[in-house]
């Protein structure tokens, strides 16, 4: 509470003038209220510490948005400042240890149509908030970049090479966006970071310029307190999303809809967006793992997918969950995702800190196979797609370089760093293995959310049902979807 009234009164003291009422700040901050200071300093400090004395890195955050939508600062410029305003640029000295952020003029015309963004002007103000050393116009960067290099004593100069994570985008498909552009004969433009590099290269030529993107990756794989408290709240909201959809999915509901009541629950709760599009993909679209048309209409009978997460404070989850469209697994259904479960559970029973997720996989390969032997099926063909799902498991605890159980998540849904080695305090990554019948176009596979602690694995979304008999009582609830049927129209009015 202090903190806010803090920044409400510094604002006011800093644009007030004689004769002029004071400015105070609309009810969306100017700064995150996520991270203190400090945790974005100590991000720097170990960058200092990897990149060595005397380097210079110089980061560019995100430019303009597109449209009107609501800016969203790139993933690695906010996870060094906290700032979220558009070219915005940070210079972190290796020789004085120092940062210092480079803003635009304040913009009053912008201010009077959107309201308060952070400037130059607010000097003081941003050096409380994000902790570093010096606020600058940005008009004076290339003047102080060229001191700083000639005062260090190394010619180095750090900077981002991979494309940056942006809204809903993670590396990969920041890469596959910059690789179309590139092999597209009526584009070619390359990517914002290799233009920025070639500037750089322009105009401090002699200089070796190196990738910044392993250090913050590094840095990015373990989380603080702070960062899984927002990835917690994520992940509820995921799983508080998929319940509604387990009560609201009935036959005839589409898949947008359920997409819409997903959304919904987000932005009530303070989601600023979407982690990633949602896959909602019922019957044949759930064997494509990231189809997201949302317009087929649900049939009796068949299975749904549902995976879908929130972007909270810029950090994410990823949920996924089976439920049945008429709300009851039919025989064949709760014999194959009955197995699918157990040999599921038999992957997050045996995750723990500490070892390999080889050492996870060889020893859930071992329960799975147990369970196999004892399990009935009344299709052969739905044994066989078991037999394969284990198989294919115990293949790959076999295989060398198997370092990943799933996948990170953190800032981006598929989030960086690099998973071999044990498992270590800090870490944050889901599993999601899946089982296929492709005779039958089935396809079925669930994903929760892991933390590893100093002594234990936190399934952050252990909640969030399951099992078949708590997947059927959930889905006889009245969801909203029913309590809020769609308008129709009647007699030129939609009612």
């Amino acid at each position: 509470m202090f903190r806010k009234s803090f920044i409400i009164f510094a604002l006011g003291l800093v644009f007030w003038t004689p004769g002029v009422p004071p400015v105070v700040a609309q009810d969306a901050p100017l700064f995150t209220q996520d991270f203190p200071p400090e945790e974005f300093a100590a991000r720097r400090e170990k960058v200092y510490d990897a990149m060595g004395s005397g380097a210079v890195a110089v980061i560019q955050g995100e430019a303009t948005t597109r449209g009107y939508v609501r800016f969203r600062q790139s993933n690695e410029f906010y996870y060094l400042s906290g700032i979220e305003v558009p070219h915005a640029y940070l210079v972190l000295n290796g020789s004085s240890r120092q940062a210092t952020l480079y803003l635009e003029h304040r913009k009053e015309g912008r201010e009077r149509s959107e309201g308060k963004m952070l400037s130059v002007e607010d000097d003081a103000l941003v050096r409380s908030l994000s902790g570093v050393d010096r606020v600058a116009a940005v008009e004076d960067l290339n003047a102080d970049l060229g001191g700083m290099l000639r005062r260090n004593s190394s010619s180095v100069i750090y900077t981002l090479f991979q494309p940056a994570e942006g809204f809903a985008e993670s590396r990969d498909l920041g890469i596959r966006r910059v690789t179309d552009r590139l092999s597209d004969p009526w584009d070619g433009r390359p990517s914002r970071e290799a233009h920025f590099i070639g500037l750089l290269k322009d105009r401090f030529p002699g200089f070796e310029i190196n990738d910044l993107n392993p250090i913050i990756d590094e840095l990015r794989l373990i989380k603080s307190p702070l960062e899984m408290e927002i990835i917690r709240k994520a992940t509820n909201l995921a799983s508080l999303a998929i319940m509604e959809a387990m009560r609201s999915v009935e036959p005839g509901v589409i898949e947008h809809e359920v997409d819409a009541l997903a959304k919904f629950i987000y932005y009530r709760h303070g989601a600023q967006g979407d982690a990633y599009y949602s896959l909602v993909a019922s019957g044949p679209n759930a064997p494509f793992p990231h189809y997201h048309q949302g317009a087929r209409t649900m049939q009796d009978g068949e299975l749904l997918l549902m995976d879908y997460a929130p972007d909270v404070g810029y950090y994410m989850s990823d949920i996924t969950r089976m439920m049945p469209v008429s709300g009851q697994f039919s025989t064949e259904q709760r014999e194959l995702y009955g197995f699918y479960v157990r040999a599921y559970r038999s992957i997050l029973d045996r995750i723990r800190p500490g070892v390999t997720a080889n050492q996870i996989k060889k020893e859930a390969a071992a329960a799975m196979r147990m369970t196999l032997d004892g399990w009935r099926f009344t299709k052969p063909n739905h044994k066989e797609a078991a037999i394969r799902f284990v198989e294919s498991y115990e293949a790959g605890a076999q295989r060398p370089g198997s370092g990943r159980l799933g996948h990170g998540v953190g800032m981006a849904t598929h989030d960086v760093g690099t998973f071999d080695g044990p498992l270590r305090e800090g870490m944050v990554f889901t599993i999601e293995p899946a089982l296929r019948v492709p005779e039958e176009n089935l396809y079925i596979r669930m994903e929760d959310l892991i933390i590893i602690h100093k002594d234990h694995a936190e399934i952050v979304s252990d909640f969030l049902p399951m099992e078949i008999e708590d997947i059927e009582a959930l889905m006889m609830e009245m969801g909203i979807l029913q309590r809020y049927p769609e308008l129709v129209e009647h007699n030129g009015v939609m009612k």
